[in-house]
């Protein structure tokens, strides 16, 4: 494989709680600027067809991304309103979470509860997403997550915005624009906190990790032919895989599993 599994600080355990919080925030953002809820809802859209179910059931979710707004494009535009997303993660991001399940809206709720995207539980039935969070995998887990969503025979859709195409040395490049880039998009940041502004300008502790992961996340991505190496095995009669690049403001790298119906 191509891929590179270095670390990254979202990953590490030790790494404060508050800081992790700020940097989904900033990604969030990210997404936002590089327009991929429109890309996410068409392929949502298409893997929806494919599924027995109208729940979205989202993986690694953390503070939340970009999927919320894709459903309301699943409405908009697509005419599909009777959509519900299910948030999770295996470290769920409680604070938000409470956020989430205190409002209103009745079509997006967050699991407290850990989930293993490895080993869904059978009640767990949708079209599975994993939005920029399948690089945190290493091989063999991102292949098991293939894997049981092929077995319980249930729509995935992998996305990612980072794009390991170019040779490896060229992203280190990418970490004093990522730097310039976390100053620039952090008045944009929602809740927009005391920490984010302090940890930001005045002690730049988030834009040097915001700037280090993010060129990292693109040597851990994984290419086109490292997604026929996890696949190997798994292509069977009755379930496809889909895999291509969509080109936008970046390159967005997705993977598509359907059952045939």
């Amino acid at each position: 494989m191509k891929r590179i599994h270095l670390f990254e600080f979202e990953d590490l355990s030790w790494f404060p709680d508050s800081l992790r919080k700020s940097m989904t925030r900033l990604m969030v953002v990210m997404h936002k600027l590089l327009g991929t809820r429109e890309v996410l809802a068409g392929l949502v859209n298409k893997g929806l067809k494919k599924s027995e179910s109208d729940t979205i059931v989202d993986l690694c979710s953390g503070s939340g991304g970009p999927m919320p707004e894709v459903l309301d494009i699943l409405t908009e535009k697509y005419g599909i309103d009777q959509a519900k997303l299910v948030m999770t993660d295996l470290y769920p991001n409680i604070e938000f979470a409470n956020t989430i399940n205190n409002e209103e809206n009745t079509k997006i709720s967050y699991l407290t509860k850990p989930i293993d995207a490895t080993n869904m539980e059978a009640d767990k039935i949708g079209l599975r997403t994993m939005v920029s969070s399948s690089h945190h995998m290493k091989p063999d887990i991102a292949r098991e997550i293939l894997k049981n969503a092929k077995d319980s025979r249930q729509t995935i859709c992998i996305f990612e915005i980072s794009d390991n195409s170019y040779p490896a040395w060229l992203w280190w490049i990418a970490i004093p624009i990522n730097i310039i880039t976390a100053l620039v998009i952090t008045p944009f940041v929602k809740p927009l906190t005391f920490q984010q502004l302090l940890f930001t300008y005045l002690i730049p502790v988030l834009p040097i990790c915001f700037a280090w992961d993010g060129a990292v996340s693109n040597a851990r991505t994984y290419t086109l032919n490292d997604l026929d190496i996890l696949l190997n095995g798994l292509e069977v009669s009755d379930y496809v895989w889909e895999k291509g690049i969509i080109k936008g403001k970046s390159k967005m790298l997705y993977l598509l599993g359907m059952p045939k119906i």
